[in-house]
C-alpha cells in the first residue's frame, strides 16, 4: 500500500470533495479519484460516498480514516528521523490538572525558547487515564502523579517533585492547631478517585480524624477557589508553582508526618520522540529548581 494513496484518501475526507483534496496535494482530480479507487480495490470495500455535493466516508471508510492519519504521521516521523537532526513530529503529552495550571505553561515556555521548531499537543486528564494512554501508545509521555504500583518495563518514569500535604485555609481564618481547625471547619475534599487524593485520606486515618465532607472537587485549582471563598478548608498536596500568589489563602503545615505526592514524567520506552521527551524533562527540572 502506497502512503500517497492514503494521503489522497485523507484529503478527500477532510475537504469533503475530490477537488479540495486535489488542490491541497497539487494534483489533478482524476489522479485523486484513481488513488481512492485503488485503495477501495485493495480493501475490498467502498471507502467514500457522495451525499449531495459532498464526499463523505462510508462506515468502513471512517474506520480506515481514523487509523490512516496515525499511519501517515508515523511514516512522516520515520522519514524525518532518517533525514533530519531537528525534532521531528508532534509530541503527544498528557498532563494532570494541577500541573496544567502552573508547571506545564512555564515548562513549555522554557521548551519553546530552546526548541522553537518543536511541536506539542496537550491532553489534560487524570493520572489513571494518562497512565493507560501512555501504556497504549495513545500518548508519548505524561506529566502525572506517580503510580502506586509497579511501572511496566515498556515505560520509563522520572520523578520531578515531591509535594508535601498541607492544610489549606482562607486567610480570614484565625490561627489555630491544624487538627482543631479540621475538627470545626467544613472539609473540602480533593476527589478521592484521584491518585493524588489518597495521601489526604491516609493522613486522616492515621491521625484518627473523622470528618464529613461538604464538597468533593476533582481539580486542585477549584479546591483553592472554594477555600478562598470561605466554603471550608482542605487537605491538599502543595503543588509546585506560584498558584497561591494573589489569593487570600494560607498554607498550614501538619503536625503528623505524611507521605508526599510525587509528580513526574512517564513515557513509553518505544516512543520515537525520545529527544523531545528528554528535552521537555530537562526544561521541567530547570523550572522546578527555580521554584523550589
Amino acid at each position: 500500500m502506497d502512503s500517497v494513496f492514503l494521503k489522497s484518501f485523507i484529503g478527500v475526507i477532510q475537504h469533503g470533495s475530490i477537488a479540495g483534496a486535489a488542490r491541497q496535494l497539487n494534483l489533478a482530480p482524476g489522479t485523486i479519484t484513481l488513488r481512492v479507487k485503488a485503495l477501495e480495490k485493495e480493501f475490498g470495500t467502498a471507502l467514500v460516498q457522495r451525499v449531495g455535493r459532498t464526499v463523505v466516508a462510508t462506515e468502513a471508510g471512517a474506520r480506515v480514516f481514523a487509523q490512516a492519519r496515525a499511519v501517515i504521521r508515523d511514516i512522516d516521523d520515520l522519514r524525518g528521523l532518517a533525514t533530519s537532526q531537528e525534532m521531528v513530529g508532534q509530541l503527544r503529552l498528557g498532563v494532570i490538572a494541577s500541573a496544567a495550571s502552573c508547571l506545564l505553561p512555564h515548562t513549555l515556555r522554557e521548551f519553546d525558547q530552546h526548541h522553537p521548531t518543536a511541536k506539542v499537543s496537550v491532553k489534560r486528564d487524570s493520572s489513571s487515564n494518562l497512565y493507560l494512554a501512555v501504556c497504549e501508545d495513545v500518548l508519548d509521555a505524561a506529566l502525572m502523579v506517580e503510580p502506586h504500583f509497579g511501572i511496566p518495563k515498556s515505560c520509563q518514569w522520572q520523578p520531578l517533585d515531591e509535594e508535601p500535604l498541607i492544610l489549606l485555609t482562607s486567610s480570614q481564618l484565625m490561627p489555630d492547631d491544624p487538627h482543631a481547625i479540621l475538627a470545626k471547619e467544613r472539609l473540602i475534599r480533593y476527589d478521592r478517585s484521584y491518585w493524588g487524593a489518597r495521601i489526604a485520606e491516609d493522613y486522616l486515618y492515621r491521625a484518627q480524624i473523622e470528618i464529613p465532607s461538604y464538597y468533593e472537587v476533582n481539580a486542585l485549582d477549584n479546591v483553592a477557589q472554594f477555600v478562598e471563598q470561605g466554603l471550608g478548608v482542605s487537605l491538599v498536596p502543595d503543588w509546585a508553582g506560584p498558584w497561591a500568589e494573589g489569593h487570600a489563602l494560607i498554607k498550614r503545615s501538619l503536625p503528623v508526618p505524611s507521605p508526599r505526592r510525587v509528580i513526574g514524567l512517564l513515557w513509553s520506552s518505544s516512543a520515537v520522540r525520545q529527544r523531545q521527551i528528554r528535552a521537555l524533562l530537562s526544561c521541567a527540572e530547570r523550572v522546578l529548581a527555580r521554584w523550589r
